[in-house]
C-alpha cells in the first residue's frame, strides 16, 4: 500500500490512501524526515514476521 502525505495539522499528517480516501495519521507513525508530497510505502515485512513469531514461541515454551 502507498499513501501519499497531503499535509500536516498539528499532531497528524493528513494522508491520501491508494482508493483516494483521505485519512488523519499520527505524525508519530512516519518517518522523521517526511514531508508534504511524499509517496510512503507500507508493507509486511514477512520475514521480520515470521522470525518475531517463531522468538516469541520459543519464549513461551
Amino acid at each position: 500500500m502507498k499513501i501519499i502525505i497531503d499535509r500536516f495539522e498539528g499532531a497528524y499528517a493528513i494522508v491520501e490512501l491508494d482508493n483516494g480516501d483521505f485519512f488523519d495519521m499520527p505524525k508519530v507513525l512516519l518517518p522523521n524526515m517526511a514531508n508534504e508530497g511524499d509517496v510512503i510505502s507500507i508493507e509486511i515485512d514477512e520475514d521480520a514476521t515470521e522470525r518475531r513469531r517463531e522468538r516469541i514461541k520459543n519464549l513461551l515454551e
